[in-house]
């Protein structure tokens, strides 16, 4: 018999002694009883407290293993012989060079969150205007600022991704199925209410797709933000990881300085450029300087041709 087989053994006959006790709990007196009570409660504490560390010290197993399986097939993945594109390197080769070589976007800081947000901003929209061509035939904007092929809805979700799925990077692609289809679903939900919110507008509307939440995701969408998030961890982010490594230290913190004041500037001139667009739909005149130059700048046939897809009311 195996030690844990004769610990479970004493225990059980432990128990079982005090169920013929409790059984016959009128053959015993007042003060036999309450100690009887009492030794069933110390050892009910006890045994919880085991299940307790025993849970922990399986959670920890179960970690771990998953963990270390997942960089082995990550690894070994990353190695094999590539038939067009060449593959991802693993996260934990990413997680290695960053902290060899001391880089300024390390980990999951402020820097590499910015370079994420401003490259997930461009590829969503040129990967969008290749879904266009391919399916319509035809080429159409689907920015959401005014300046450049940027649209923060895209930017947004991979930095969502990164900080949501950044720690189950050297995990199973379980986790970031479940995380990307939580994370996607709550920002596409957000970014819709927002957007109807502050512009009376809205860019998407699956109403008419089966079990969709006041038109705003829809489970369909919400499944497809769960492959992307497995597909995003495993495969994009350790790709993009490896272009922002490829900046230097010397010219990195101020070049996404310099992206952040651009993002911003264009934010916000987007941000009034649309309202005021709003308001010429509605037949409101110009006010002051600042509206007569938007409807100088940014007249309604080039906001069409930027917001081809935007809907008021």
């Amino acid at each position: 018999m195996s030690t844990r087989e004769a610990r479970q053994e004493s225990i059980r006959l432990r128990l079982e002694n005090y169920y013929d006790q409790l059984a016959q709990i009128d053959k015993l007196d007042e003060k036999e009883q309450q100690k009887l009570y009492r030794d069933i409660e110390k050892t009910v504490e006890r045994m919880n407290r085991r299940e307790e560390d025993a849970r922990s010290w399986a959670s920890f197993l179960h970690d771990n293993a998953d963990e270390l399986e997942a960089r082995r097939k990550d690894t070994e993945n990353s190695t094999k012989k590539a038939f067009l594109i060449r593959r991802a390197p693993a996260n934990g080769t990413i997680d290695y060079m960053e902290r060899k070589g001391d880089h300024f976007a390390r980990g999951n800081n402020f820097y590499k969150l910015f370079l994420i947000l401003f490259i997930g901003s461009f590829a969503g929209v040129v990967v969008e205007l290749i879904w266009c061509l391919l399916r319509h035939g035809y080429i159409e904007s689907r920015s959401g600022l005014v300046y450049g092929p940027f649209n923060l809805v895209y930017g947004l979700g991979a930095l969502c991704l990164s900080l949501t799925l950044y720690r189950y990077r050297n995990r199973s692609a379980l986790y970031s199925f479940i995380g990307g289809f939580v994370t996607g679903s709550v920002v596409e939900y957000a970014c819709s209410f927002f957007q109807e919110l502050i512009f009376g507008s809205t860019s998407w509307d699956y109403s008419n797709v089966p079990l969709n939440l006041n038109g705003r995701i829809c489970l369909l969408y919400s499944i497809f933000w769960g492959f992307l998030g497995v597909f995003w961890v495993k495969s994009l982010y350790p790709r993009l990881s490896v272009w922002i490594l490829a900046i230097p230290n010397s010219i990195g913190k101020g070049l996404v300085w310099v992206l952040l004041i651009f993002m911003l500037y264009n934010s916000a001139v987007s941000a009034v450029a649309v309202y005021r667009w709003s308001e010429r739909i509605e037949g409101k005149a110009p006010s002051n300087g600042l509206e007569v130059m938007l409807d100088e700048r940014f007249p309604d046939s080039r906001m069409e041709r930027i917001y081809p897809n935007l809907v008021f009311g």
